[in-house]
């Protein structure tokens, strides 16, 4: 099946979730953007992380589909006081205003998708790296 990585935002759409989260080599690819929901799809290689941020008001839900990873969450950037290693399978919910991040620590790229309520990217966003993401100026 081939997959296209593309925002369907503000359309009906209905997606094969799992396969496009194990196909998805991007850092991170946007799905679809609503008003009140966004959901991204995200590769990190090993070693790497999604980036430790914090979503203002905004709820955001991840589930990890391969891989190895530790999530942390915190109410400070230095104060990360929630840990917990995650695998395939696993659901994240991370409350609006909290410090987080998630770290590969396995050999192979950890897949995952996360949905935003709301949205947190520019609708059509696509980083094919963690620095594509980092040197973006639309993101915080």
């Amino acid at each position: 099946m081939t997959f296209d990585y593309k925002d369907y935002g503000k359309k009906p759409y209905v997606v094969d979730m799992k396969g496009y989260t194990l196909d998805n080599d991007n850092f991170r690819a946007t799905l679809w953007t609503g008003e009140k929901l966004q959901l991204t799809v995200m590769s990190i290689q090993p070693g790497d992380d999604i980036g430790l941020e914090i979503h203002e008001g905004t709820d955001q839900f991840l589930r990890i589909e391969e891989g190895n990873g530790l999530c942390q969450m915190g109410d400070a950037e230095d104060n990360l006081t929630f840990e917990q290693k995650v695998s395939a399978d696993d659901a994240i919910f991370v409350p609006a205003d909290t410090w987080h991040n998630v770290v590969n620590t396995g050999d192979e790229p950890l897949k995952l998708y996360t949905v935003y309520a709301g949205p947190d990217h520019v609708p059509g966003t696509i980083h094919e790296t963690h620095e594509d993401a980092k040197n973006d100026p639309n993101e915080d």
